[in-house]
């Protein structure tokens, strides 16, 4: 039933999304992104290389988004197929009373298409969200994500990062910049417990990351490098995700905004 509502709602919003666009009043976004593995929230998700394709269509304060998780190699039996899709619609605004303060609510639908290592399915989940973010240097923001559905926990994500437009250039007319950000994530303790089998809510983990966008031929090409720790040793201690609590990821996007 979640999910005929889910592809109802789906190609409304994409119905809704042509109509827009063909008025000129909505703006389309695509990437493709590859990243040497796939780690989300600390979590070890996929060990090997990864494809991570994604559009998302903007009309006023709204977005709507569809995300996959492609595996490369057939380490998991999956080469080729969709291990994640998800779906998100976000609304975004300012807030009047305070000037630089904006907001965002939403909600996310993970679908997971294929099957673990031990022939399981993993349960297919939603996620609701809200958060604040402020125009100032560094431009910190705090967003928290409750699982309404298998979980029933909530994550806090914790940012900041900061731009340079130019560090170097490469021939005529092709600057490169420098983006460098960093977050900090909390678990409650339903969260952990679903996730990692600790029912403690903690400090999960800490990622940094600094890409080097330039422009290609109308594309957004951005090279970057992570890092990703987990902070607390009881979730060290589940192994939930392999051994390995530090990882390392470099990957490439592209995006083109149409």
């Amino acid at each position: 039933m979640r999910k005929l509502i889910f592809l109802i709602l789906g190609l409304s919003v994409l119905n809704y999304a042509v109509t827009c666009f063909a008025e000129n009043k909505m703006e389309l976004d695509a990437s493709v992104d590859f990243f040497s593995k796939y780690i989300w929230r600390g979590q070890n998700i996929d060990d090997d290389p990864v494809f991570q394709p994604s559009i998302s269509a903007a009309y006023s304060n709204f977005t709507a988004s569809i995300w996959g998780n492609l595996e490369l190699t057939n380490i998991n039996d999956k080469s080729g197929d969709f291990s994640e899709l998800d779906y998100l619609l976000d609304y975004s605004d300012a807030l009047p009373v305070i000037e630089g303060l904006g907001y965002s609510v939403g909600v996310i639908y993970y679908d997971f298409p294929g099957s673990t290592a031990s022939g399981t399915r993993t349960p297919d989940t939603t996620e609701v969200y809200w958060g604040l973010n402020l125009d100032v240097p560094l431009s910190p923001s705090v967003t928290v994500y409750h699982d309404v559905d298998e979980a029933e926990g909530s994550y806090v994500s914790l940012s900041a990062g900061h731009s340079i437009e130019k560090i170097i250039e490469l021939g005529p007319n092709i600057p490169v910049g420098m983006e460098i950000n960093a977050n900090l994530g909390w678990g409650s303790g339903s969260y952990n417990k679903y996730y990692w089998g600790t029912d403690q809510s903690k400090l999960n983990d800490l990622a940094f990351s600094v890409s080097f966008p330039l422009k290609v031929a109308g594309w957004t090409v951005k090279p970057s490098l992570s890092y990703v720790t987990l902070l607390s040793d009881d979730i060290r201690d589940t192994d939930a995700y392999g051994t390995d609590s530090d990882f390392f990821i470099a990957g490439v996007s592209l995006s083109k905004r149409f």
